[in-house]
């Protein structure tokens, strides 16, 4: 039979509770550390034993709560009916209490259990609370990063059982200034014992205002959710996934590679949507993008993984990482360098990132595997940012009119009947390269991407094709 003690003191102790222990033929104690511990000393008529020895020598709580269990079920055994053990548990067996949930779910015993005030109730007097009307979530202080990430309260945290404990509350839910002064909460203590505590300090304080223990709690009415504790509740799951997914555990750098490709091509696309409605953008394509950008996130905390696992870096060092180098590559708003247009950014940036890499020239680190017409794009823009004379855009229309002219077209591509493939004269691939990288610049020069400018059209002449299967239209443009 499973009992329990109340939230303080032998007045709160349920009398379902007293006669329980009178009738058993032993009683156990998770801990004698709870301030109606010593009842069941006062009414129990069989041998009392207190199990704080279990927390001695164990590397986890979840390490003590199965030596408490198999130690209930071996003395349950032990006793022939119609007697019965009584496990007593601090405040209500039926909240937060880990060795109960075991308990019902072992099949050895059979557990009855004797109802019993939690703290809780006494929680919701002091603070003038209807949980029920405002939506209390409970949490666990000791993995408050995770547990309440992403939470914006109100919030009633457990097991708040040292400064400690507090401290990392207090970080996990930090906002980007630091510290907000107007930030509160309430500390709740000895709740119903004569050294009750119920004070309301600023955020920066809750580890600092009293010596916590194994009664202590706080109260979180209002929680701007932690960017902080959504990244280590991903970087946590990352870490299970690693741990108990078949599939992950077999992964490396080189696997993950096409993965990460594809994702970043379906957050373009995702994005490329949202550009093309803005600023009336749909709620659902927003939602896409939040759930496209999550993938690409998920890929580089993969990767991070893989690398801590190799003590090579961690998360961490990415971050760190690319924090200082932002820093560096931003002297005018970090230092004393004026920068007072994009263009003045984009040159200094070159400069910059020359010199911090060591590279001999400002091409090198451009991957060789770029598509064409954004790897040609990107050179222009490397080009003009160290002054070289790129022509005007006139220039530019004169060259593309000039080499239209050159073209020759076979006329057996007309028919296009074979489908055989026709190799082009070497000149006639000169012609278009020349052609292709001035109408990029000329595209450039007009403030638009060439790469999504085509992928635009192409997604529109796609929409055609697939309109063209469903009925008949007009003639496809050339």
């Amino acid at each position: 039979m499973v009992v329990g003690l109340g939230p303080a003191g032998a007045e709160l102790v349920p009398a379902a509770t007293l006669d329980a222990l009178r009738g058993a033929s032993r009683c156990l104690v998770r801990t004698a550390r709870h301030p109606s511990a010593a009842v069941v000393d006062d009414v129990a008529t069989g041998p009392v034993e207190a199990l704080d020895r279990l927390y001695e020598g164990a590397d986890t709580f979840d390490d003590v709560y199965a030596a408490i269990v198999e130690e209930v079920v071996q003395r349950a055994q032990g006793v022939a009916a119609p007697g019965y053990v009584a496990y007593a548990v601090p405040g209500s067996p039926l909240v937060a209490e880990r060795t109960v949930v075991l308990l019902r779910a072992d099949p050895r015993v059979s557990v009855d259990v004797v109802p019993a005030p939690s703290f809780l109730d006494l929680a919701w007097e002091r603070l003038g609370v209807d949980p029920v009307a405002v939506g209390v979530r409970i949490v666990d202080g000791t993995i408050f990063a995770t547990a309440a990430a992403g939470e914006r309260g109100p919030l009633l945290v457990a097991q708040c059982h040292s400064r400690a404990v507090l401290g990392e509350i207090k970080l996990a839910a930090d906002d980007a200034s630091g510290q907000d002064p107007a930030r509160r909460a309430v500390l709740l203590h000895h709740l119903g014992l004569p050294d009750e505590s119920v004070v309301e300090v600023p955020w920066a304080e809750i580890d600092r205002t009293l010596e916590p223990d194994h009664l202590t709690a706080l109260w979180v009415a209002h929680l701007a959710p932690p960017v902080a504790g959504e990244l280590v509740a991903l970087e946590e799951l990352v870490r299970t996934l690693r741990a108990k997914c078949p599939w992950d555990q077999r992964q490396t750098h080189g696997s993950l590679a096409r993965h990460l490709l594809e994702e970043a091509y379906e957050a373009l696309d995702a994005i490329e949507v949202v550009a093309a409605t803005e600023p009336d953008v749909a709620p659902q394509d927003l939602d896409h993008l939040e759930e496209e950008l999550g993938d690409l996130l998920f890929q580089v905390y993969f990767h991070a993984q893989l690398a801590t696992e190799e003590g090579h870096f961690t998360l961490a060092d990415v971050a760190r990482t690319l924090h200082d180098k932002l820093v560096s590559r931003h002297p005018h708003v970090f230092g004393d360098a004026v920068a007072e247009t994009p263009e003045d950014v984009a040159a200094r940036w070159e400069v910059l990132k020359k010199a911090e890499k060591g590279r001999a020239s400002v091409t090198d680190g451009i991957p060789r595997a770029l598509p064409a017409l954004a790897l040609v794009a990107k050179l222009q823009r490397k080009a003009e940012s160290l002054g070289i004379d790129m022509g005007t855009l006139a220039d530019r229309r004169r060259q593309l009119e000039a080499g239209l002219e050159t073209l020759e077209v076979p006329p057996s591509r007309d028919g296009e009947a074979s489908g055989e493939t026709l190799e082009a004269p070497a000149q006639t691939i000169e012609a278009l390269g020349k052609m292709l990288f001035a109408l990029s610049d000329a595209a450039r020069r007009l403030g638009v991407d060439p790469e999504t400018a085509l992928r635009g059209y192409a997604g529109g002449f796609r929409r055609r094709i697939e309109a063209a299967e469903a009925g008949p239209v007009g003639e496809p443009e050339g």
